[in-house]
């Protein structure tokens, strides 16, 4: 028999025998080493003029036992008792269904997030970067006219060719001074 994958994504149609091209395949005997785990490809052969495709992969283990090992190592079918040699395990299924409408959240998580999470992470972080750039851009003006207005405002501080009223307002600007105002309190 074809000698199986160790792991599901290297399963192709190259592992099995193929008469019609004579290509020679590494095989294994069940009776020279008793015990085989591992994938094996599937296909459809229903009509022999249409080349192999892939439709499956199947996970086996396969063993042979002489008369009095099974006497000795029983196994029920499928999962019945004894489920023993080899122990199966429950299937690990999910315990909702992939039905979009009942579900759509979950869905996305098995199906887009899975596949696609680093595209997603990474257009997510492209959008943080633009809009911080886009706040920067829209705030830069102001801070370059402050910083200006500032510089200038000192620099005609120092000159004494502006008017006291002109250099008040000025001041006032530059140091954002807000003024307060008390209202009186009604006694009732």
């Amino acid at each position: 028999m074809p000698k199986p994958s160790k792991f599901a994504k290297t399963v192709s149609l190259d592992d099995l025998i193929d008469n019609d091209k004579g290509k020679e395949v590494q095989v294994v005997s069940l009776f020279d080493q008793k015990n085989v785990k591992g994938w094996w490809p599937s296909y459809c052969d229903y009509d022999p003029s249409i080349p192999r495709e892939l439709t499956g992969k199947i996970e086996m283990e396969l063993e042979v036992l002489t008369k009095e090992d099974s006497v000795t190592k029983p196994a029920g079918r499928a999962r019945d008792e004894p489920n023993e040699n080899p122990k199966l395990k429950p299937p690990d299924r999910p315990a909702t269904s992939f039905s979009w409408f009942s579900s759509p959240w979950k869905s996305m998580r098995y199906i887009l997030w899975a596949n696609y999470k680093w595209y997603i992470m990474g257009g997510l972080l492209i959008l943080l970067i633009v809009a911080f750039v886009l706040i920067f851009m829209y705030s830069l003006p102001g801070g370059v006219a402050d910083k200006l207005m500032s510089s200038f405002l000192k620099s005609l501080d120092k000159t004494t060719a502006v008017p006291a009223r002109l250099r008040n307002s000025y001041s006032s600007i530059l140091n954002r001074k807000l003024i307060k105002t008390e209202c009186p309190r009604s006694s009732a």
